[in-house]
């Protein structure tokens, strides 16, 4: 058994910037904000927010994400503060190491850019919507397998891609 790492803001900047994907629109739909957070804050720094149940939210993936960094990381929403994934949780448990945990990081990257290009091919190119919506209004589309061979197939590797992304997100990102 390894020796547990301290939550550090060391694991953090090694692994997060590396990663994105509970900012990107991969892991999560939209973001629900909680008590304390400051809904004009976020607004004014162009977060769109919108009625989630009694709660406010915002979707995925977010105005204030980089690419790599958070444009408001000490302003965030607490949602967003206090999430941990299982990498960087078992990273600071010691039970991974940090060069493995970036490892998963880029396969689990890879594979969500592949599901992102088949929903450019089959015509989605609303960059805007989290992946799961993307997804959804692909699959929506009724499929007519007499036509385009090529799109058929395309949607087919799009379902196994998914199905794969899901199967890496379960297993490193959400437990």
């Amino acid at each position: 058994m390894s020796t547990p790492v301290p939550v550090s803001n060391e694991t953090v900047a090694q692994l997060c910037p590396a990663c994105g994907l509970c900012c990107n629109g991969v892991l999560f739909g939209d973001v629900e904000l909680r008590r304390g957070d400051d809904a004009k804050l976020l607004t004014s720094v162009g977060l769109e927010l919108f009625r989630k149940g009694s709660r406010q939210a915002f979707t995925q993936p977010c105005a204030c994400f980089d690419g790599k960094l958070c444009r408001i990381y000490a302003d965030r929403p607490k949602r967003c503060a206090t999430f941990e994934c299982g990498l960087l949780k078992r990273v600071q448990d010691g039970e991974m190491k940090p060069a493995l945990a970036l490892r998963k990081i880029a396969e689990t990257r890879r594979q969500a850019d592949r599901v992102l290009q088949l929903l450019r091919s089959l015509g989605d190119v609303n960059e805007t919507l989290p992946l799961n919506k993307r997804y959804a209004a692909v699959s929506a589309q009724p499929i007519d397998l007499s036509a385009d061979k090529a799109e058929v197939e395309r949607r087919g590797e799009l379902m196994l891609a998914v199905a794969k992304l899901m199967e890496l997100l379960e297993r490193d990102f959400l437990k």
